[in-house]
């Protein structure tokens, strides 16, 4: 067996510069992302006239109304709950204590600011994504950005180009974020051997991911809300428990992130390392703008593309203000000797959530966190394979290319199971930029489109019945490709591929 100490020194030998490579590439990245989003948020958030805010109503309706297909596709809550699995992960525990560590409690500010207009965002590659999607042989559908960029700008150049970055992104870099995750936390907890749980990790994957989409579907239902809903009841119980402490937590995350608390200037980069880290670990966390859920949300058959654009919004508010936030406060009202802004350092963040609730709740705690944030990282490993397979489909490799997907997986949860978090998190830092990049330019181009049928579920009285139609519908700009939601498709759960 391979030690944890003998492998880390191995690791630092071998990939320090790879890692200074790594973390200026990405320094560079960061400030063009930083200023896409922004731009992207506002022109989605007034665009939809706040669509996250006015039709927040309508998101809880179409999320509980969702559950059923005609018995061949993905149901629209399905589809909800394989973004929710890849979402609700490991971004949600220690991309916020890496947030924390590298930008003071400020970071958590910009992660909501960037949710909240994420969440048109989200709506609008999501919606795009039903609009453009195909029926795909096994009864269900297959889209996403690669589609719409090939089908709605006519590039399937750089539609290749995204599905590229995805699959390397998802399928790569963020399987071995996850699996680096749960093997950090079972060997901190029962000092299990890396070499051991990557190998155990490694099978569980394989045993379940080379059963295709529909299996994942079927565990992703359950265990994503399941798990969300059990971390949060127990930051519930926390934050409930030192509920006079909570104020000054959230007055921190304010003055943190304008520089306003004179105990934080520059013990942790101040304002701008705040905006970075806040930026950074908020898109790896609700993924909004990255384009990636709309892979899934265009699995979904329903009756009108703006019900699965709502549902993937709700995803991001879901996500960020309410599990990070939870995240986020649990781990301000620990003792200094476990968080200290500046003090506290990157290293520490794999476990520092687990530490900050077992130092408010006890150590009884510790093997609770342990399973959760396996469950966590886990399900993001299925839904993260979702997405890879979609875009490896959109290529055209085959049989050959799932089969070759599924090993890449396999690999990746190997891979970062055995590698030191800096380096496994900086590369996921970086593919993910490159991704969104490309999504961010073909989304304004096609937003348009995402607007119009806006405008066509608004002009509809009840949003549970509301149905799209391609043929005479006035409210679009442009001819949509494909027959999909043409009006003999219309009926009943619309677009089913068999219908």
């Amino acid at each position: 067996m391979v030690s944890l100490t003998t492998f880390s020194v191995l690791a630092a030998d071998s990939v320090g510069p790879a890692q200074a490579a790594i973390d200026w590439t990405n320094d560079k990245l960061t400030w063009v992302l930083i200023v896409a989003l922004l731009l992207a948020g506002i022109y989605f958030s007034f665009g939809t006239r706040f669509v996250q805010f006015r039709r927040f109503g309508a998101m809880v309706k179409v999320i509980g109304s969702s559950r059923k297909t005609d018995g061949q596709g993905i149901s629209p809550f399905q589809a909800f709950a394989i973004s929710l699995a890849s979402r609700v992960g490991t971004g949600n525990i220690v991309g916020v204590a890496i947030a924390l560590t590298l930008g003071g409690p400020g970071a958590i500010f910009w992660m909501w600011l960037m949710a909240l207009l994420g969440m048109a965002t989200a709506f609008s590659e999501a919606t795009l994504a039903q609009l453009y999607k195909v029926p795909h042989h096994d009864g269900t559908f297959r889209g996403g950005p690669a589609y719409y960029i090939q089908r709605g700008l006519g590039s399937r150049f750089w539609g290749i180009v995204f599905a590229v970055c995805l699959i390397f992104t998802f399928g790569f870099s963020f399987n071995g974020v996850q699996a680096n995750t749960i093997a950090t936390q079972l060997h901190n907890a029962w000092g299990w051997d890396p070499l051991t749980i990557a190998i155990g990790l490694t099978i569980v994957t394989a045993l379940i991911i080379f059963g295709g989409i529909r299996p994942v579907a079927r565990v992703t239902e359950w265990m994503a809300p399941l798990m969300a809903l059990a971390y949060f009841l127990l930051a519930v119980f926390v934050l409930v428990t030192h509920i006079t402490h909570v104020p000054d937590a959230l007055m921190s995350i304010i003055k943190g992130a304008f520089g306003l608390d004179q105990a934080l200037a520059g013990t942790a980069g101040g304002v701008i390392a705040a905006m970075l880290n806040g930026v950074k670990r908020g898109m790896f966390s609700n993924e909004a703008g990255m384009g990636s859920a709309p892979n899934a949300a265009a699995t979904a058959t329903t009756t009108h593309p703006v019900n699965q654009g709502l549902i993937q919004s709700a995803g991001v508010f879901v996500d960020t203000i309410v599990v990070c936030t939870a995240t986020a406060v649990m781990i301000l009202l620990a003792a200094p000797e476990i968080y200290t802004p500046g003090v506290t350092q990157k290293a520490d963040a794999g476990t520092l959530t687990t530490t900050a609730i077992s130092s408010e709740l006890g150590a009884w705690v510790v093997p609770v966190m342990t399973v959760l944030i396996f469950v966590f990282a886990f399900s993001s490993i299925l839904g993260n394979f979702t997405y890879a397979e979609v875009n490896m489909n959109f290529i055209g490799f085959g049989r050959a290319g799932a089969i070759a997907m599924r090993v890449l997986v396999v690999v990746a949860t190997f891979w970062g199971a055995m590698q030191e978090l800096a380096l496994v998190w900086s590369l996921a830092d970086v593919a993910m930029s490159v991704m969104a990049i490309v999504n961010l330019a073909a989304l304004a181009l096609l937003g348009k489109y995402a607007f119009a049928a806006l405008r066509d579920f608004d002009a509809q009285p009840d949003p549970n019945t509301a149905v799209f139609d391609l043929d005479g519908n006035s409210h679009l700009p442009g001819e949509i490709p494909g027959e999909v939601w043409h009006s003999r498709h219309a009926r009943g759960v619309s677009g089913s591929p068999h219908e």
